[in-house]
């Protein structure tokens, strides 16, 4: 498998600024896919899924390759975004930018190349949002839900949406 094959992945970073926008993460179970608390929304863990499951399972260092994990890594990090942004339009606000994001990889022990997966997803988060990048952990883990490579999950600030300007107002020029 070549990340560049994988359906609704986008390509690997740099390229994962043109990544498609993933429709909106349906929680697969009794959790939300993001909730806002203090100005902020914090989203659940998203996998690289598309079409209702994940489209690529698997562990790194075992048979999944770097390659294949980075643009697993900017799907997953794409969906994570717009859960948040669902989220923050349902309750009248905007996002601003990405704050902390944490990268969970399923990998074998002695696995080393965690910053580079976690690259396709911090390129994909900058490509969708304004502002520096957000603080980053990345983890091994030995497995994930539903067998995936890679999941990922995000703080993000809020600020609220303007208001449209009255009916009939003159606009500025």
């Amino acid at each position: 498998m070549s990340g560049t094959d994988l359906p609704g992945a986008g390509t690997p970073a740099p390229d994962a600024r043109d990544a498609p926008v993933p429709d909106t993460p349906v929680p697969a179970g009794d959790y939300a896919a993001a909730r806002i608390a203090g100005g902020l929304v914090f989203t659940a863990g998203m996998t690289p899924r598309a079409g209702g499951g994940v489209i690529a399972a698997g562990v790194l260092g075992a048979g999944l390759t770097v390659e294949d994990a980075v643009p697993l890594a900017a799907l997953a990090a794409g969906r994570a975004v717009e859960a948040a942004r669902e989220a923050a339009r349902s309750a009248g606000l905007r996002l601003e930018s990405a704050v902390s994001m944490t990268v969970h990889l399923a990998v074998v022990p002695g696995f080393t190349e965690h910053s580079r997966v976690a690259d396709g997803a911090s390129a994909r988060v900058r490509a969708l949002l304004a502002g520096p990048p957000p603080a980053r952990t990345a983890v091994g883990v030995a497995a994930l839900p539903s067998g995936a490579p890679v999941e990922v999950t995000l703080v993000l600030s809020t600020a609220e949406e303007a208001a449209p300007p009255p009916a009939g107002a003159a606009r500025p020029v």
